[in-house]
């Protein structure tokens, strides 16, 4: 396997800019923003972005760190909290907040991307650390016992579109959305379910159907 050749200083920095032009574009105006707008903004030629990213998927999972490492510390945070309740409000809170103020976040919660091998394992992290909240959480009593990582996608799914259909709105709708679906989340008072959560492979084939 041959190593890969590092990249010349004028490569580095128009990479650099792409990245950082990326992550500027995609947050105001999604991740289907037009990649000319962002070498634009970059400062270089749409071929120079092509050059350095083929796919938009490549482009997206370079811009996307800040967020994915994001993630992750709001995990840890959550992990932290002494009351398992309160440590589950936390992540779901914080992830919610991350998609209102940065739409690319948004888009990313609700589609399937190409990613690279590092990011890949990144979320591979992710997941588990998600998996360790909401089973503290059900342990403690709180969360009720039938949610899974699934349902918790329609959950950030479901706030995703409120927080679209009400921006120039105002803030008030997507926090009533987010109390209403942490209550109902709440192990007191619930009841049976009439279906079983999707599968993983179901999760993916309904992101695909998201994008």
């Amino acid at each position: 396997m041959t190593e890969e050749r590092p990249l010349r200083a004028d490569a580095r920095r128009n990479r650099e800019r792409l990245v950082e032009a990326a992550r500027t574009v995609f947050a105001a105006r999604g991740l289907d923003a037009p990649l000319e707008d962002i070498a634009r903004q970059a400062g270089v030629s749409i071929g120079t972005l092509y050059n350095r990213f083929p796919t938009r998927d490549a482009l997206i999972d370079a811009a996307c760190a800040d967020q994915v490492a994001a993630t992750a510390a709001i995990a840890a945070q959550a992990l932290s909290y002494d009351d398992a309740w309160e440590g589950f409000v936390h992540f779901v809170t914080r992830i919610c907040d991350l998609q209102a103020a940065d739409r690319g976040y948004r888009d990313l919660t609700g589609r399937t991307v190409r990613h690279s091998a590092q990011t890949r394992a990144a979320l591979r992290d992710g997941y588990r650390q998600m998996l360790r909240i909401v089973r503290r959480a059900q342990r403690a009593g709180a969360l009720r016992a039938d949610v899974t990582l699934a349902d918790l996608a329609f959950v950030f799914w479901g706030h995703a579109a409120t927080v679209a259909a009400t921006t120039g709105i105002g803030t008030h709708a997507r926090h009533r959305h987010l109390a209403l679906m942490l209550d109902g989340l709440r192990a007191e008072g619930a009841h049976p379910l009439p279906a079983p959560p999707l599968s993983p492979a179901e999760v993916d084939r309904a992101l695909g159907g998201c994008d």
